[in-house]
C-alpha cells in the first residue's frame, strides 16, 4: 500500500493511516557534553544521514550546528511519545537527539505505551553517539570548582596557607580509611583529596605573578612520571621492583641535582615517618652513619625506627596498628567497666 501523507492538526506531526503495517523505528541519540560537539560515532553520522526526520527538544543544543553544516535538517520540537509513535509508522526512523539530562518524560511515556499492550511500538535503539573517556568527569570537577570559587563567599576567600590544614586532615582521613579497608571510604577520601588538588589549582590561576592551572599541573606530572619510568616509555628495562626504584632514585638526583639525601624531605611530617624517610634516604645512598647517641625516649625511639626501616617495616603504620589494637582494648575496657566520666579538655 502506498503511504499517504496525513498530518495531526493538533502536533503538526505527520501520521499513517491504521492500515500501515511496519511500525517503523525510533533512535534515541545520547551524546557527552565532555566530548567536543562535532565528534560524533561512525554508526551515529549513518543513522542520522539515513533518517527520515531528526529531532531536537533543546535549539541550544551544542550539537545542532554541527549537525547542519553536515547538511542533516535538524527540527526543533518536543515530541510526545504518541507523536513519535505515529510519525515513525509506516517503515520511517525517527532519530531523536536527546538533551545532556536525557529526555525522561520522552522515555518513560514510551515505557508506559510499551508496558500496555495495546499499541504496536516501533524498534525502540539507544545510540550512544559519542563516549566519555576514562576521567572525564574530572571535567565536571573542574567546572563545578571554577563556580565554588566565583559564587561561594567561603570558597572564593580562601588561600593556600588557609587550605593547609585540611590538606593534612585529608590525607590522615585517607589513610584512615585504607587501613581500616572501607571500600565506600576510601572512594570518599580519595575525592577529598583530588578537591584539594583541584581547590589549590584554582586558586592559583588567579596569582598575578605566576599563574598555574590545573592543566599544568597535570602536565607536569605526566612528563615526571615518563621521565622517571623509562623502562615503560623508553628502552631502560626493569624486570624487578629494585630495578625500578633505582631507575627512580637515579633519574630524581639529575632532576634535583641535590648536594645532600636529606634535601627534599619535609621536616614537619610525624616524627617516625621523618626518621623512616631518613634512614631509607641514607639506606638508597650506601651511606653508614652511626646514630647519635643520647639520653632519653627519643633516641630510643629513634633507632627502633631506623631499625624498622631496616627491616622492610613502615613504623608509622606499625605504631598506628598497634594504636588502634589499643583503642579497641580500651572500648573493651570500657564495656566491661563502664565509663566512670568524661574528661573535659576544653
Amino acid at each position: 500500500m502506498r503511504y499517504v501523507r496525513v498530518v495531526n492538526a493538533t502536533s503538526g506531526f505527520e501520521t499513517a493511516p491504521e492500515t500501515e503495517t511496519d511500525p517503523g523505528r525510533v533512535v534515541l541519540l545520547t551524546t557527552s557534553h565532555r566530548v567536543a560537539p562535532g565528534l560524533l560515532s561512525w554508526p551515529a553520522w549513518q543513522t542520522l544521514h539515513a533518517a527520515d526526520r531528526v529531532l531536537c527538544a533543546d535549539g541550544t543544543h551544542p550539537q545542532l550546528p554541527y549537525l547542519r553544516d553536515a547538511d542533516i535538517a535538524v527540527e526543533e520540537t518536543s515530541p510526545t511519545a504518541e507523536d513519535l509513535i505515529h510519525a515513525c509508522a509506516g517503515a520511517r526512523t525517527v532519530v531523536v537527539v536527546t538533551t545532556g539530562e536525557g529526555d525522561p518524560a520522552l522515555t518513560d511515556g514510551l515505557a508506559r505505551l510499551a508496558g500496555s499492550g495495546r499499541v504496536r511500538m516501533p524498534d525502540l535503539e539507544l545510540l550512544p553517539a559519542s563516549y566519555d573517556l576514562p576521567g572525564a568527569r574530572l571535567l565536571d570537577l573542574v567546572q563545578v570548582m571554577d563556580r565554588i570559587r566565583l559564587e561561594c563567599p567561603w570558597s572564593s576567600r580562601q588561600t593556600h596557607k588557609g587550605l593547609a590544614k585540611y590538606g593534612i586532615e585529608e590525607a590522615y582521613e585517607l589513610v584512615e580509611a585504607i587501613e581500616e579497608g572501607d571500600r565506600d571510604e576510601l572512594r570518599e577520601e580519595l575525592g577529598d583529596v583530588l578537591l584539594q588538588v583541584v581547590f589549590h589549582a584554582r586558586i592559583a590561576e588567579e596569582d598575578t605573578d605566576t599563574p598555574f592551572s590545573i592543566d599544568d599541573v597535570a602536565a607536569g606530572i605526566v612528563t615526571k612520571l615518563i621521565h622517571r619510568h623509562p623502562h615503560v616509555f623508553g628502552d631502560a628495562t626493569a624486570s624487578t621492583p629494585e630495578d625500578v626504584k633505582e631507575h627512580w632514585l637515579r633519574t630524581k638526583a639529575i632532576e634535583k641535582r641535590r648536594t645532600s639525601v636529606t634535601e627534599g624531605v619535609p621536616l614537619g611530617q610525624p616524627a617516625l615517618a621523618l626518621t623512616a624517610k631518613l634512614a631509607s634516604r641514607v639506606h638508597s645512598a650506601g651511606l653508614d652513619v652511626p646514630l647519635p647517641r643520647g639520653e632519653g625516649i627519643g633516641y630510643e625511639l629513634l633507632e627502633l625506627a631506623v631499625r624498622a626501616e631496616a627491616e622492610g617495616v613502615d613504623p608509622e603504620a606499625a605504631l598506628r596498628a598497634a594504636a588502634r589494637a589499643y583503642r579497641d582494648a580500651v572500648r573493651v575496657r570500657e564495656g566491661v567497666e563502664g565509663v566512670k566520666g568524661v574528661v573535659d579538655e576544653g
